[in-house]
């Protein structure tokens, strides 16, 4: 019996410490969902509430929950200093953005001019298409900087990966503004076929499901310790039965 007893014990600290991860495994995806709706709901709250200046929104480090909010912002593009971004995605379709610093009364914000469609057999250009000459107005959504390896974050020949103010920054000679700006609409328009970058998906995404996964998985190791310790309980009734014939 004693040699059940330590399968047993072993089974029994195995299965705990699988549990555990499990359990873990599901709040996270948990705690995952939470901060999706969140952030689902401040984007919400943000596109729906009224346009506000750029000045009164970007006058420190902008953060998740300043995401999407609609601002109008007046200046003049700097068109000696754009920016090509590679590799981009929108609405399903693959292609390239283009970033081009506005000149404010109030400081040098970054506006992503827009995404322009690539066919799979076209390639990506070396320079970005001009933007509007004098005043500008631009109406849309601000941004936060895009988090990356540096390399994807730092303008190489006017082109890069990621939309970053303080590495685009660092190689223009004026600083600019933290975050950037995407535009839905610029008056004058611009020329080229920009379109505006879509709001992203707010699904609740499979988060609710993954957790759930994890605590079935968590139910089936504990159910399993039982039909184990059954299994052996029943197969020493059977030895001691065919012990006593």
């Amino acid at each position: 019996m004693r040699r059940f007893w330590v399968r047993w014990v072993l089974l029994i600290v195995f299965v705990a410490i699988i549990a555990t991860v499990f359990v873990s495994l599901g709040d996270w995806q948990l705690d995952r969902l939470s901060e999706r709706r969140e952030r689902n709901a401040a984007t919400i709250a943000n596109e729906q509430a009224p346009v506000r200046p750029a000045e009164d929104v970007f006058t420190r480090t902008i953060t998740e929950a300043d995401q999407w909010q609609r601002v109008e912002a007046r200046g003049t593009f700097d068109a000696d200093h754009q920016f090509v971004v590679r590799y981009r995605e929108n609405g399903g379709n693959s292609g390239y953005e283009i970033v081009t610093p506005l000149r404010m009364s109030t400081g040098i914000l970054l506006v992503d001019r827009g995404f322009v469609t690539l066919s799979r057999s076209a390639r990506i250009p070396a320079a970005a298409p001009a933007p509007p000459s004098g005043e500008v107005v631009v109406i849309g959504h601000v941004r936060r900087n895009e988090q990356g390896r540096q390399k994807a974050v730092t303008p190489v020949d006017g082109q890069l990966r990621l939309i970053n103010s303080d590495a685009i920054g660092a190689t223009l000679p004026y600083p600019v503004l933290n975050g950037y700006v995407s535009a839905l609409v610029v008056q004058p328009p611009q020329a080229g076929d920009l379109q505006p970058l879509a709001v992203p998906e707010l699904s609740e995404g499979p988060h609710f499901w993954y957790a759930v996964q994890w605590f079935i998985f968590t139910a089936f190791a504990v159910a399993g310790i039982v039909v184990f310790i059954r299994s052996d309980l029943r197969t020493r009734r059977e030895s001691s039965v065919g012990s006593g014939g």
